[in-house]
């Protein structure tokens, strides 16, 4: 099975099964001199967790890290930085070939087509529990990025779940207003930083974990500070290199850098009259304005009678918000080391 890597100057690679022993990470490429900030790394993955809210998975996993290698006396070696976290809960008692087969939407049948012989449980590595080794990567790259540029910053936040949503307009001031402080959307139970729409989307959630109802959403995201020039054309443009980062993310359907589809209904006379529709990338490369970008995921797979049974998210969007903001800090990591190529 190949697909397991992510990055080329900066790569991780991510291994484990939802009910196996453990999820892992192994970040090469990493350089050294880079300040280990132990507590951030928990805090990550303690944002991406499951069973902290009720509107996701009650499956309790403390998610405590361990590293093995690449970290010596707080400070990065330049070595593989391998870590890891053990399983504490699954449950695969809960997962019998009835009602695998009625899971309409997950990928269990193609993957047994495919491989010959696979890991159901939990949906094994195809399941949202693989994201965790994500996170672990991206809390790495973003100690790099930010010793390098300490003004780089990443913010998303949901900014839809259903019918339920943000304009664009706000959302770009809302983003600007994070800033200060991104770490301020998690208090918000759906991290979306509307106190009404966050209270409506609350309230559907609730709804849909005990009628088994799932929901489709999208996410904002939100990129400053960083150097003009970022990206590799022709084939690694940073638009490319992010749109591949978040469609990876299991769920997700769609990704607009920009104006996206918007852009389609202009004239070259209104969209080139502002910088702000460009996104922030222009030719394939970052023009040091803020980047930005929109993330669609489709309704959870599990439904009815097994989502009310079951541990099981009824909307994706709120807890993939810190797995999109880590594979940003991937993608912008791999490409500043890739930028220190382009010329003496």
């Amino acid at each position: 099975m190949r697909g397991n890597q992510f990055g080329r100057a900066f790569c991780l690679s991510t291994f484990g099964e939802s009910h196996g022993t453990a999820m892992g990470a192994l970040v090469d490429g990493c350089p050294a001199g880079v300040v280990w900030q132990q507590e951030m790394l928990h805090r990550f993955l303690e944002r991406r967790r499951p069973g902290t809210s009720k509107i996701t998975s009650a499956r309790q996993e403390p998610d405590q890290v361990e590293v093995l290698s690449g970290v010596f006396d707080g400070v990065t070696l330049g070595t593989p930085i391998a870590a890891v976290v053990y399983n504490q809960d699954a449950r695969s008692q809960d997962y019998s070939d009835e009602k695998l087969k009625a899971r309409q939407g997950h990928a269990t049948d193609l993957w047994q087509e495919k491989y010959g012989h696979s890991d159901p449980r939990g949906s094994g590595r195809a399941s949202g529990r693989e994201t965790l080794c994500r996170v672990i990567g991206g809390a790495i790259a973003r100690m790099f990025v930010t010793q390098l540029y300490p003004e780089a910053q990443v913010i998303a936040f949901v900014s839809r779940v259903g019918l339920i949503g943000m304009n664009d307009s706000d959302c770009i001031d809302v983003a600007e207003a994070l800033e200060g402080d991104p770490w301020q959307i998690d208090e918000f139970s759906v991290r979306c930083p509307s106190a009404e729409k966050n209270e409506q989307m609350e309230m559907l959630l609730t709804r849909a974990r005990e009628t088994g109802e799932s929901y489709g959403g999208a996410a904002f995201m939100r990129i400053a500070g960083l150097p003009r020039g970022l990206g590799q054309p022709v084939f690694g443009k940073l638009k490319s290199e992010l749109t591949a980062a978040y469609l990876s993310v299991g769920a997700t359907t769609g990704v607009e850098i920009g104006q996206g589809f918007e852009a389609a209904k202009s004239s070259g006379n209104e969209f080139h009259s502002s910088r702000q529709d460009y996104g922030g990338i222009r030719g394939g490369l970052s023009t040091g304005d803020p980047m930005t970008a929109k993330i669609a995921f489709k309704p959870t797979s599990t439904r009815q009678d097994m989502a009310r049974e079951g541990r099981h998210d009824p909307c994706i969007v709120p807890r993939a918000v810190p797995v999109l903001e880590a594979m940003t800090w991937l993608v912008l990591a791999d490409q500043i080391l890739l930028n220190r190529l382009d010329r003496v």
